[in-house]
């Protein structure tokens, strides 16, 4: 498989939508970012292609209320899904949040690969674990950004690093964990390493046989 390098910084909006049934057609791939609605989804996004606010960041977790899509190019697509565990979220939203998160994750057959994003501070709560473990179950491969890393040492940094490794390591899947930093751009290039060779493999191409 040769690798190809993707232009990141090209990448644009395409659409918003409540549910698997308001997104385009399945042709090509997506890469989907999921996380805590405070692990910094948006914030990865933005500094992955260079844009300050192609996905939308805010100060009050909870924001991302809808699968967003965003074209790298023709076929290649990045997927912001809705956030969760936010408590201060009545019920009523969070289960429809969560009906399209499980929803998109099991059904979306052009799903290539997760990218889950938890605070480098807190990694692994009851819904981060759920989530890696679905992907393993599902035979999706999973980058697991451990992302504010610029908010410990290094020595705590390298300490957190090694300990989710062991922790994933015995769920025996195709997963990958790193430490990312969106505001001191650490781990960017080993983000990018991974969608490169993700986006490298042949595109799925749904019949239409209507």
């Amino acid at each position: 498989m040769t690798i190809k390098n993707h232009n990141y910084h090209m990448t644009r909006f395409i659409t918003s939508a409540p549910d698997i049934r308001h997104l385009p057609q399945e042709l090509g791939i997506e890469v989907a970012f999921a996380g805590r609605s405070n692990a910094g989804k948006s914030s990865a996004l933005n500094a992955l292609t260079k844009q300050k606010s192609l996905a939308r960041t805010s100060k009050t977790p909870g924001r991302t209320q809808l699968i967003n899509l965003f074209e790298v190019e023709e076929g290649i697509r990045l997927v912001d899904l809705p956030g969760y565990g936010y408590a201060e979220v009545p019920e009523e939203i969070k289960r429809k949040w969560q009906k399209a998160l499980g929803e998109y994750l099991q059904k979306r057959e052009c799903l290539l690969g997760l990218v889950v994003l938890m605070d480098i501070r807190h990694p692994l709560k009851d819904l981060d674990q759920q989530m890696i473990q679905w992907a393993v179950a599902m035979h999706v491969p999973v980058m697991a950004l451990l992302t504010k890393a610029d908010k410990l040492t290094s020595g705590a940094r390298k300490n957190q690093l090694n300990k989710v490794r062991e922790e994933l390591a015995a769920l025996d899947g195709d997963i990958q964990v790193e430490y990312f930093s969106a505001l001191k751009k650490i781990g960017i290039d080993k983000l990018q390493q991974k969608l490169d060779i993700w986006f490298s493999q042949p595109t799925v191409q749904i019949e239409d046989n209507s």
